[in-house]
């Protein structure tokens, strides 16, 4: 072993070292390892590769060149694989409950595997939504020197001379249900939409997280970027396991790098790149494991105050390779760093800050998918909270593309999506009124449903920008419209969502940042007297061991009391 680890002072000393960890290294032989090894710092591999999705199915691959690098720098890499629920599949139905859910276990997973086995360091991979997230949640938690990769985003599908991605397919069902799209036409459109291995090619979560594993410092500088296929992306990930190696010899561990100046760094990407809302839930969930309050007010607070400069769909016109092609995650950082917004002096996974990792960076002026903060799209970005008597705890909007920031009108409320559902599908629904959807929050879905079925369908049917739609659920990364999402207190605890009737007037403003309904604090409580609570489907099993212990959307909805609570961290045993 190099004399650069001192194994004494390492997790693995417990499975290796000394007469008692005899039985332990039987079991290492068992597997073909060489003495050199076991005296060696153990690498967690961790991916959430699976056959379910093209999101995670290249991970295992990759993982592959993880573990040279790993090896090669002077470690003994040990993989192991987590689940996913992938978002696309689950959507529309009461596969997607699984989705927030899935965040948790996979943490939790992640963190039982390193400290059963005792291991030093982690190297995370993953592919759908919530194991990204999920992953940097787990290292956060362990504190262990870690290293996140993106598995990358996929190819761009063409279909009639145009780039088209999953969000088009799902928008697609809205037009067929209204006549506007014959089953021919649906039909080759979804065998064209995504044509490789990789995540969701918008700006939709897989690629929002990509983006703030850099710029929260947890990943290699241009990793997020290339597409799932490409060769460049195994250099990434053997680059990848020979970082953590550095981390260990060094001691970095991801609370050094995960601080509130880096969440805001993240949160001020995610707001430029016009990313998911979803961003809104994952970036105070990583802070709730390091100790630190940044939830979603602190999080709106940032994207108010940051430019929109990504020109991505599904608000913009480009994908994700799009940005790849012109410099990726890098170029995006660099033009906020030019511009005054990024905290440049937040250490990162290299050992060196942001700004000593843009030094070289160069923004190019020969393209417009990203813009100059001088010139963005709009002064503010992508992504707003919004707050008031209808959301107390506050809410959030996606409002990259959107023309008009205000709507008003009546409510028309839906206690499950599946009720909604059917009512867009027979078009029976008005132009004006403002959709409710709830008791789908993280208690009372339970599980915090996306609505994309729903969102896309509007659109499909051409009426996204002629109606609004509320919930104490969430959208995905690829809804487009006047789609508020995370309204909290959800309805399952009496919050006011719970408490409208059809016909309450409500009025959404995303330049003040209001959500209001024309009700007097009298008129709300006298209805919260009235309000019973509901008892839902899910009285056993993983679903409602999760609405046990969820909080509340505005801190993250996380399960646990979070790094505040701690009395010591895995890294320190």
């Amino acid at each position: 072993m190099s004399n650069r680890f001192d194994k004494s002072r390492l997790p693995s000393r417990y499975v290796s070292i000394g007469p008692q960890s005899a039985p332990h290294r039987s079991y290492y032989y068992a597997m073909g390892m060489t003495e050199a090894e076991i005296k060696q710092p153990f690498v967690g591999v961790a991916t959430t590769w699976n056959e379910a999705a093209p999101c995670n199915i290249s991970l295992g691959r990759q993982a592959q060149s993880v573990k040279k690098g790993v090896k090669a720098a002077g470690g003994t890499p040990r993989e192991f694989t987590t689940i996913t629920v992938t978002d696309g599949i689950a959507m529309g139905h009461a596969g997607m409950k699984s989705s927030l859910v899935s965040r948790e276990v996979i943490a939790d997973s992640v963190e039982l595997t390193m400290r059963g086995h005792c291991y030093d360091a982690l190297v995370g991979l993953a592919g759908c939504d919530k194991s990204l997230p999920a992953l940097m949640m787990a290292m956060v938690r362990l504190n262990v020197p870690s290293v996140f990769m993106y598995g990358g985003s996929i190819l761009p599908g063409r279909h009639k001379g145009r780039d088209v991605t999953v969000q088009d397919v799902f928008e697609a069902v809205g037009s067929h249900s209204a006549g506007k799209m014959s089953d021919e036409e649906l039909h080759a459109l979804e065998c064209h939409a995504c044509p490789s291995a990789g995540s969701c090619g918008g700006q939709f979560t897989a690629n929002t997280m990509a983006c703030v594993s850099e710029a929260i410092g947890l990943a290699i500088p241009g990793s997020a970027g290339a597409p799932a296929p490409y060769e460049s992306r195994d250099a990434y990930a053997e680059a990848s396991g020979q970082a953590v190696m550095e981390l260990i010899a060094h001691n970095l561990r991801p609370r050094d790098i995960v601080t509130r100046k880096s969440l805001e760094n993240a949160a001020m990407v995610v707001a430029a790149s016009g990313g998911s809302t979803n961003a809104g839930l994952h970036l105070p969930a990583i802070a709730h494991e390091a100790g630190i309050e940044f939830d979603l007010h602190d999080v709106c607070e940032i994207f108010r105050k940051t430019p929109y400069i990504g020109d991505l769909k599904p608000g913009g016109r480009y994908v994700a390779k799009d940005m790849f092609d012109v410099g990726g995650v890098p170029v995006l950082m660099k033009a906020l760093l030019d511009g005054g917004y990024l905290h440049g002096d937040c250490i990162t996974v290299t050992g060196r800050t942001i700004a000593e990792n843009l030094a070289d960076c160069r923004f190019p002026t020969d393209q417009d998918v990203i813009r100059p903060t001088s010139n963005p799209l709009s002064p503010t970005g992508g992504v707003v909270g919004l707050k008031g008597n209808l959301a107390p705890q506050g809410a959030i909007v996606k409002v990259a593309g959107m023309k008009t920031l205000k709507f008003a009108g009546r409510a028309r409320c839906f206690d499950c999506e599946e009720d909604c559902f059917k009512a867009v599908e027979r078009r029976d629904y008005k132009e004006g009124e403002v959709l409710v959807i709830r008791y789908e929050g993280p208690r009372g879905g339970p599980g915090m449903r996306e609505m994309l079925a729903t969102t896309a369908a509007i659109y499909g049917q051409g009426m996204g920008d002629k109606v609004a739609l509320i919930t104490d659920g969430r959208f995905s990364g690829a809804t487009r419209g006047f789609c508020i999402g995370h309204v909290g207190p959800e309805a399952a605890v009496g919050g006011p969502i719970g408490l409208l009737e059809d016909g309450d007037a409500i009025a959404i403003d995303a330049e003040a940042g209001t959500i209001t309904v024309k009700l007097t604090d009298a008129e709300l409580a006298e209805r919260r007297k009235r309000w019973k609570p509901r008892r839902h489907d899910y009285q056993a099993g993983a679903i409602w061991r999760y609405a046990q212990t969820v909080g509340d959307a505005e801190k993250g909805a996380v399960c646990h009391p979070g790094g505040k609570a701690e009395t010591h961290v895995f890294a320190d045993i």
